[in-house]
């Protein structure tokens, strides 16, 4: 194999790794399951769910995801530092990983770091797709909403706030009306109110 040819193949690995995550934040489960090989096989690496998971087979992945993933959690994925090396039509994968969950209907945030290791396999089609990731992680905090006072909710995933943002039915004296904006998501916009500027005090603000 040529360096061309190798640099090629590390491109499209690198691109069916960013849509494959891509797919899990927005919940394409559909588009998700293309990125995947029939046998592939998932190790989560965070008792999070309740347990350690390895699960194995596209159709129990995608299941998987759908059944754990659903509106009232959304994530947040990033890759980086990818080491790929391909040895003809398989290649094996080390990224950085970084997580973020909101778990809305428990009031639950969960953070974790650490790396990625994945197989890879080229298909008949000539595609890359994943054979298996697994997650080694250096560290995975998890804290309750609930003791975070200024944390609020502004802006989600299929255009609806999992939470009220407002306690009360007015905005804040430190907001004022806005028109609605062309948003996928829900905003703070959207919702009807506009920053005019930060809050005066502590407890009150938007801070993450």
């Amino acid at each position: 194999m040529g360096a061309i040819e190798r640099l090629r193949d590390i491109e499209e690995i690198r691109q069916v790794k960013h849509r494959y995550l891509r797919c899990v934040d927005l919940k394409l489960w559909d588009e998700l399951g293309d990125t995947l090989t029939e046998d592939a096989t998932l190790d989560t690496g965070t008792s999070a769910f309740g347990k350690l998971a390895e699960i194995t087979g596209r159709p129990e992945i995608i299941a998987f995801f759908r059944a754990r993933l659903g509106p009232a959690m959304l994530t947040g994925h990033t890759a980086s530092q990818p080491e790929i090396t391909v040895d003809g039509d398989t290649a094996a994968g080390i990224w950085s990983h970084h997580e973020t969950v909101l778990a809305t209907r428990h009031r639950m945030v969960i953070a974790s770091t650490g790396f990625c290791e994945e197989r890879y396999e080229r298909g008949a089609d000539a595609r890359w797709r994943i054979a298996r990731t697994s997650h080694v992680r250096t560290y995975e905090v998890m804290a309750s909403l609930d003791d975070l006072p200024s944390f609020k909710i502004i802006a989600a995933l299929g255009g609806e706030l999992p939470e009220n943002p407002y306690d009360d039915a007015r905005p804040p004296a430190d907001m004022a009306p806005a028109r609605a904006g062309g948003s996928n998501g829900a905003t703070a916009h959207s919702a009807g109110f506009s920053a005019r500027r930060p809050p005066a005090g502590p407890g009150t603000g938007h801070g993450q």
